[in-house]
């Protein structure tokens, strides 16, 4: 049943069309961005620097321009934007502090169930809406997508082709499934979108399966080309043999 709370989520409440042009100049943020960059600078080993670039500007798109402040309106864009932190960020993140060089513990199935895992959780109603009503929360939810993606990346990188596709494939089938399961849930599971994408021209259970179609095949497809990346690289010193 719908109420009439009206949640303030870090990036702010939900936009009209009217309004949509807003941009998240948080100090804070910017601070602890400007002070990664200057760490990245003094302290990376070995990392690429065009990532580290790159990382920069995919977090600023997220997190400071007006895709901020959309993704407390749309449950569409939210997820736009949690898809964007683990399949393009977080290996930008992993190539910048060269994390496939690194010693890292656990396997890459057990890397593969985590990244998976704790991409399901923040999906949790519950846990959604908990990370769109505090900060702290909802900077976890950030980190931990990230952190736990840009891992999985970096053992992805470093394993047998046979191994990286089967957990690319693994993690496809995860993104389809829980994107199936939002399509057909037949109710709008995230209170913090009930009462902002009519403005939008969306009833929330609309707004809610555009946004699990988007995971079920777009974001899918990303780990399914990965996979055929991997597989092509594998074959193609074979084929030329």
């Amino acid at each position: 049943m719908m109420t009439e709370r009206i949640w303030t989520p870090y990036c702010g409440i939900g936009p009209t069309p009217e309004g949509w042009l807003r941009w998240n100049f948080d100090p804070v943020l910017l601070v602890a961005l400007l002070l990664a960059a200057l760490a990245w600078r003094h302290w990376s080993r070995g990392g690429d620097s065009r990532a580290a670039w790159g990382a920069l500007g995919v977090t600023l798109f997220l997190f400071v321009s007006p895709f901020c402040a959309m993704g407390s309106a749309l449950f569409t864009v939210r997820i736009v934007h949690d898809l964007i932190l683990a399949a393009l960020l977080a290996p930008l993140v992993t190539a910048a502090l060269a994390l496939q060089r690194r010693a890292l513990p656990g396997s890459l199935t057990i890397w593969t169930a985590v990244h998976a895992l704790t991409f399901w959780l923040w999906h949790a109603p519950p846990l959604y809406a908990a990370a769109l009503s505090s900060d702290m929360v909802f900077w976890a939810m950030q980190i931990s997508i990230t952190g736990t993606a840009a891992l999985w990346w970096a053992k992805v990188v470093r394993a047998p082709a046979a191994a990286s596709v089967v957990a690319l494939l693994a993690t496809t089938v995860a993104m389809g499934v829980l994107g199936a399961l939002i399509v057909f849930a037949g109710s709008a599971l995230y209170a913090p979108h009930w009462l902002t994408t009519q403005a939008w021209g969306l009833a929330p259970l609309e707004d809610q399966q555009i946004a699990g179609i988007i995971m079920w095949a777009p974001a899918s497809a990303v780990y399914l080309l990965a996979a055929m990346v991997v597989l092509y690289g594998a074959l193609r010193p074979r084929a030329l043999a």
